[in-house]
């Protein structure tokens, strides 16, 4: 049992899911994870298709049984327990709402078939109606709705019997790009607003920066790294992190010296500097990955260059550019430049370019 039970929601301990029969001839969906997740807590899974995380939100809710490990909710186990005497609730991508149902005949209807007598029923399906902002269209049927007044419908219906964690399953990716944004601010609300521990899977990065109060990276069935948005993007700790969140420069370089989680590097294209470092074990002098961010990046003259190269493409997308630029050492670098007058200069395709790194803006990697 994890030491962190007592304070966790959610406590996944050495779990391990196989399909197949065993793990020489199966496929290891998740390979002894733990994870402590906290209570009134908005946290994200985040990775690519096929990285395990909705494994991992099927173990929680039920759907699926872990072949090792221990699952607890609140220091409870749920490990065999079918779903439905979970107190978790699940929002799927598809929200599988009674097209011939309103929307409170929809939201009444986990209420109903738990016996909940009428009147709790009414009074639960108005209020998270109002919680969902919902009021005016509880007579209308589901069918008749946009697709966001729907994916409120199905948040409303989770929300009723009120679980103690709440679990979803990408359920913004089916709207669009406005209505996708305004949904992140409305899922942060209610989540804020109910208490109620959210447990939410998603492959969008900034989707996941925008919501989350923590965040979990993983790939082939393994949690790389935990922390917080402003942790994970500008301190990722391995580079598949750092190449998953965002737009990223990661360049070659040694390691000079080194003090607790600072070093002191030299990059191939010429530059020395200062690095976080999340290794224990990186070697003075070995050869490490360096990330950096292109909006860390900035133009200046040529006596203060850290960098310098052949601008070889230049991007427009409305609130900024972002140059590609060739460095003489055969790299490549990203710069993004925001769209403001103060930041402006006129480059061409071709043209030298002098960059300064920001302080504290360099980080080495895990390969």
């Amino acid at each position: 049992m994890s030491a962190n039970t007592a304070q966790a929601a959610i406590d996944v301990c050495e779990i391990s899911k196989i399909y197949g029969r065993d793990r020489a001839s199966g496929v290891v969906a998740l390979d002894r994870v733990s994870i402590a997740i906290r209570d009134n807590e908005f946290f994200t899974l985040l990775g690519p298709s096929g990285c395990g995380k909705t494994t991992l939100l099927r173990l929680i809710a039920g759907f699926e049984q872990p072949d090792e490990g221990e699952i607890l909710l609140f220091g409870e186990h749920l490990e065999g327990l079918p779903p439905y005497r979970r107190p978790v609730n699940t929002v799927f991508q598809h929200y599988a709402l009674f097209p011939h149902m309103t929307v409170a005949g929809n939201i009444g209807f986990g209420l109903e078939m738990l016996a909940t007598p009428r009147a709790q029923i009414d009074a639960t399906v108005n209020e998270v109606l109002e919680l969902v902002q919902m009021q005016r269209l509880a007579g209308r049927r589901v069918d008749q709705l946009s697709g966001g007044q729907q994916q409120r419908v199905a948040l409303a219906r989770a929300l009723a019997p009120r679980p103690k964690v709440l679990l979803l399953d990408e359920p913004l990716s089916a709207l669009d790009f406005k209505l996708r944004k305004e949904m992140q601010v409305e899922l942060k609300r209610l989540q804020h607003e109910t208490g109620i521990t959210f447990i939410f899977v998603t492959h969008d990065q900034e989707e996941a920066l925008t919501m989350s109060d923590r965040v979990a990276v993983m790939r082939d069935g393994l949690i790389l790294q935990v922390g917080n948005p402003r942790e994970i993007y500008d301190r990722p700790a391995r580079r598949f992190v750092a190449d998953f969140i965002g737009d990223i420069n990661i360049l070659k370089g040694r390691i000079l010296a080194r003090e607790g989680a600072r070093a002191r590097v030299r990059l191939d294209a010429g530059y020395e500097g200062e690095a976080g470092l999340p290794l224990e074990d990186a070697d003075v002098g070995g050869e490490v990955s360096i990330a950096i961010r292109p909006e860390q990046l900035s133009f200046t003259d040529a006596g203060a260059a850290h960098l310098s190269g052949a601008i070889r493409q230049i991007s427009y997308y409305g609130s900024g550019f972002d140059y590609d630029i060739d460095l003489a050492n055969g790299e490549s670098l990203s710069l993004r430049l925001q769209n403001r007058a103060d930041e402006q200069r006129s480059f061409a395709i071709g043209d030298t370019a002098h960059v300064a790194i920001g302080a504290r803006s360099m980080q080495v990697l895990t390969d």
